[in-house]
């Protein structure tokens, strides 16, 4: 389990270093965004990667990794607003967003070490292609969430599938690094 924290905490890095450079260029601007709109950014980037696993080749030079960490981020991002759905502030503190950004990877990163020992690792002998897929089910999972005001019967709110995405999408980042 070491060495799957460690990995684990290198790739929230990695995604964070580059969450706080985007937001000292653009501040907050995705506080505009809706929870539905961030859903729609988070499959745009799923929608890609499996396209380009399934074609093998792609035209546009950004890889896969950058992709993943575009869903973490934006899982983070979804995560926040959530939190701050009645703050109507657009810009929020650095150190502020900083907070955030740490309390999520913590929580979701517990969440990663509870499924992993009740799971024993599985992640690590499955394809990254259906890490890619269970993205987007989850993705389709928020959608209807969504279209359902929020609503559901039996089963988990969008918080709990965004965390997943993020977990998903930190395995494949360590998988491709192996």
């Amino acid at each position: 389990m070491n060495t799957t924290s460690s990995q684990y905490d290198n790739a929230i890095q990695l995604c964070k270093e580059l969450f706080m450079k985007k937001m000292k260029d653009y501040g907050t601007a995705w506080r505009n965004l809706r929870p539905s709109s961030l859903t729609d950014q988070i499959f745009i980037k799923a929608q890609r990667i499996k396209s380009i696993e399934e074609k093998g080749t792609q035209k546009i030079n950004d890889d896969i990794k950058g992709e993943y960490i575009g869903i973490i981020n934006y899982c983070i991002i979804s995560l926040i607003q959530l939190e701050l759905k009645s703050d109507s502030r657009l810009e929020l503190p650095y150190d502020e967003v900083e907070q955030l950004y740490n309390k999520y990877a913590l929580q979701t990163k517990k969440l990663m070490e509870d499924k992993n020992h009740d799971y024993g690792e599985a992640w690590r002998d499955m394809r990254l292609s259906s890490l890619t897929d269970l993205i987007l089910m989850k993705i389709f999972r928020v959608k209807q969430i969504e279209d359902n005001k929020g609503q559901t019967l039996a089963s988990e709110g969008v918080e709990a599938n965004y965390m997943d995405m993020l977990n998903y999408s930190v395995f494949a980042l360590i998988k491709l690094k192996g």
